[in-house]
């Protein structure tokens, strides 16, 4: 058997102790594990700070220093959500979801200091053609504590950029453990972090082959194949637009966008920077007592000096770099594909790709994390720091809170659900100061359907949903879900009963004024005054009412059996009393709501016999578009909305509760309630609530004062769909929301067609999804008429509305084959 056959014969690291791997040449080397920030979520200005940090970062770090960055992507799918109340819509989102494919991606970054004595790796020389290697020098500890000093300060500067996080691996992490691979098993055998440790046969001469998956090598390692121009980020033309360009890290097409298993390696190598310029300076003179001979000799000399002149004036930290793909397949017959997709974006940043097959195994060995020292110093190019950090990987996956308290999702580049905890996480974090939800987006770009996602995920939280509507986009969910959903019609009126208590309750304050103010609405006009002693027999009325309920059980709570109280007691205890007409006209009192009274026009009002106990019934929707202009039906209506909310919000400790006013909200506010409004956004916080506010027309944001005052400054959470239709209008919109232009570059690259919606929490936190439904939860959510009518017609039909829905995904499947 050859000395060759036993890869830890010659394998480079010697030994992993106190979290450092230490090489057979004597090479320190720590690693930690990388959070990057998300893709689509950075400003060109984040990009140049991002740049910059990374920058003085590596400044601190001591000479003969190397830094290996390692990002690795593999191909996933997603095997659904764990923690989830099982129900119709989750079961068939999960359905839905399952298998989408996606690039998991982890990031890991290895500082090496090499050893005084260590020999310069060439393609002539590396540690792989050896046949026995034993360490040139051992480590002291004043050698160890002065290294973690400098990566100490490096980790320090990267980490208070605000844009990375850095965990430093240790040593069972590093060699892994008998269930789970480590850092060295991953690269070597190409395998997931969570994976239980496998040996694989590794093939280097003939081919690059771990197990049974085919490898290919791609380069950035010459200066000729390097584009001419390169920066901290570049325009990302498919989320751009006439007034914006959308910026993205100037190397993600060889990361997230490369769609295939692969590892993005990325060197710098810091030598002695003065023994480099004195080299330089040698070799700008060889080149200029050569220039007479030949062309390129001179422009070689010329380019010597410019790169000393820069390197000298601007304090510029001249080092050696390589960057290479190192992509990888179970089927032989794609690895075609994968050059071509590889090429492919490599051309995209400017660069041309160069497919190694020689000098692939020295460079695939080099790569081994711990092993950098081995790299082999033809395979890399002299630049500066400031363009080397350019081919950075910057940015990572969407990630993803927990299910249980989120909403889902998907991110915006394959598709993967992930879930966005949008009330607490945010306020735990500093982010938002409140939990005021406002959702601005035009017809027909995917405002309800979003509103619907939102509010069924928080019902299946524990959430209690009240939601005044205009147009009746919540109805399929509400019947889906068992809730209470009130509308007017002709044949079926609008029907509510105040003063209905559930058992076990009792006349409170609090209900004994809502209760008060409702009869004060209905009595009295706007600009008519109210005196003391009528508050104080209306108090009376009400008490006495209720004492009259609790002694004859048989009598059903209603406006119409107050009403007979009225008549038939109070008015002889105002007698007994001698109240007077002029502190209380019983007489004027009882006129006045005589239509409430049966047999009288509203008689249906105030004395509903079903749907009664509100403060239990979790899901409440109350659609107003045909009573929206009543100058009556619609205040009562309004007021008591407002009465169960708040008696849900004060009562309901411990529990969420959402108030949504989708459209209403004008005829709200225009009917004298601005001030609920205003109140819901600035109190219901304190109580576990959260008030949303839903609007169409982007002039509504514009003009309105209630939505600016009382709504937008009290509204952390900011939900805006597809924008680009107002883009030549579109300052006056960021100017009202206190948008960035980060802000703006994002809500103009939401696409409607992709189903795609912007997340603004507290301005600090900005982000693109895409809204995408299972088809059981489109039908169930959808507000277009000849859909949502065939929904209730399948409901009919089939005995409840989840059998309908099902038969219609079932019929329209077996159309479409």
């Amino acid at each position: 058997m050859s000395v060759f056959s036993k890869a830890e014969q010659i394998f480079p690291i010697y030994k992993v102790e106190h979290d450092c791997m230490v090489s057979v040449q004597g090479d320190l080397t720590i690693a930690y594990e990388v959070s990057l920030p998300e893709v689509f979520t950075l400003s060109d200005e984040d990009y140049e700070t991002y740049h910059q940090s990374w920058i003085r970062a590596v400044k601190v770090l001591p000479k003969h220093s190397i830094v290996h960055k390692q990002d690795v992507y593999v191909r996933n799918t997603y095997s659904g959500a764990k923690g989830l109340p099982e129900n119709f819509l989750t079961n068939a989102a999960d359905r839905h979801f399952k298998g989408r494919p996606f690039l998991d991606h982890a990031c890991y970054l290895m500082l090496t200091k090499k050893a005084d004595d260590r020999k310069q790796a060439s393609s002539g020389f590396s540690g792989i053609m050896r046949k026995s290697i034993t360490p040139k020098q051992t480590t002291s500890e004043r050698a160890l504590s002065d290294f973690l000093e400098k990566t100490g300060q490096f980790e320090r500067i990267l980490c208070d950029s605000g844009f990375v996080k850095l965990k430093r691996l240790v040593d069972d992490q590093l060699t892994g453990t008998k269930t789970k691979a480590g850092l060295l098993e991953q690269y070597c055998f190409l395998q997931k972090p969570n994976e239980v440790p496998m040996l694989k046969d590794i093939h280097l001469k003939e081919r690059l082959q771990i197990g049974d998956q085919h490898a290919q090598l791609f380069t950035l390692g010459d200066a000729e194949d390097l584009p001419g121009l390169c920066g901290s980020r570049i325009t990302f033309d498919k989320y751009s637009t006439d007034k914006t360009k959308f910026p993205l890290g100037f190397a993600a097409q060889l990361n997230l966008l490369l769609d295939c298993n692969h590892i993005y390696n990325q060197y710098f190598f810091i030598g002695d920077t003065g023994k480099t310029i004195k080299e330089l300076e040698a070799k700008k003179l060889r080149l200029q007592s050569l220039s007479a001979y030949s062309r390129e000799n001179a422009i070689g000399r010329d380019a010597t000096n410019d790169f000393l002149n820069e390197a000298i004036s601007q304090q510029r930290l001249p080092v050696k770099a390589h960057f290479n793909v190192l992509a990888w397949t179970d089927q032989a017959g794609e690895l075609q594909d994968i050059k071509n997709m590889v090429g492919s974006a490599m051309a995209q940043i400017g660069a041309s790709s160069k497919q190694e097959s020689d000098g692939a195994a020295q460079i695939w060995w080099a790569g081994i994390p711990g092993n950098s020292s081995d790299f082999p110093v033809n395979d890399t190019f002299d630049t500066f720091l400031e363009q080397a950090t350019c081919f950075l990987n910057l940015e990572s996956n969407y990630r993803s809170d927990p299910p249980s308290n989120g909403i889902r999702f998907c991110d915006r580049l394959t598709g993967k659900p992930v879930y966005i905890d949008l009330f607490d996480a945010p306020r735990n974090k500093g982010i938002t100061s409140n939990m005021g939800m406002l959702v601005c987006g035009t017809s027909g770009g995917g405002k309800s359907m979003t509103v619907n996602h939102i509010l069924r995920s928080l019902y299946d939280q524990g959430a209690h949903c009240v939601t005044v509507d205009i147009g009746g986009s919540y109805k399929g969910l509400c019947d889906l879900l068992g809730g209470y959903y009130f509308t007017y019609e002709e044949s079926n009126p609008i029907r509510f009963n105040p003063f209905y208590l559930p058992e076990g309750q009792s006349l409170d304050t609090e209900k004994k004024e809502s209760l008060k103010a409702l009869l004060v609405t209905l009595w009295k006009q706007e600009n008519e005054s109210f005196m003391r002693s009528e508050y104080v027999a209306l108090s009376n009325a009400l008490q006495g009412y209720y004492e009259h309920l609790a002694s004859n059980k048989k009598i059903f709570p209603g406006f119409n059996s107050f009403y007979d109280y009225l008549q038939s007691h109070y008015v002889q205890i105002l007698k007994e009393q001698g109240v007077k007409d002029k502190d209380f006209d019983i007489d004027n009192f009882l006129y006045v709501l005589r239509p409430y009274y049966k047999g009288g026009e509203f008689d249906y009002l105030l004395n509903a016999s079903e749907n009664l106990n509100l403060l239990d019934q979790r899901f409440v929707v109350i659609e107003l578009d045909s009573i929206k202009d009543h100058p009556i039906l619609f205040p009562v209506a309004t007021l008591l909305v407002m009465e169960m909310f708040l008696s849900k919000m004060r009562k309901l400790k411990g529990i969420r509760k959402v108030l949504t006013i989708d459209e209403a909200w004008k005829a709200i506010a225009n009917s004298g309630m601005a001030g609920f409004i205003q109140y819901a956004f600035k109190t219901m916080r304190k109580f576990n609530g959260v008030p949303n506010v839903v609007t169409q027309e982007l002039d509504d944001l514009i003009s309105s004062p209630i939505i600016k005052d009382a709504i937008i400054n009290n509204a952390d959470i900011k939900i805006l769909m597809d924008m680009r239709k107002f883009m030549n209008k579109f300052d006056k919109l960021q100017d009202t929301l206190g948008m960035s232009d980060k802000g703006k570059q994002q809500v103009l690259s939401v696409n409607k067609d992709n189903r795609e919606i912007y997340i603004d929490l507290g301005g600090q936190v900005m982000k693109v999804f895409k809204n995408e439904l299972a088809p059981e939860e489109y039908y169930a959510y959808t507000t277009e008429g000849k859909e949502r009518v065939k929904v209730q017609e399948y409901a009919l039909q089939y005995g409840s509305i989840e059998k309908g829905i099902a038969a219609l995904i079932h019929e329209n499947q077996i159309n479409i084959n």
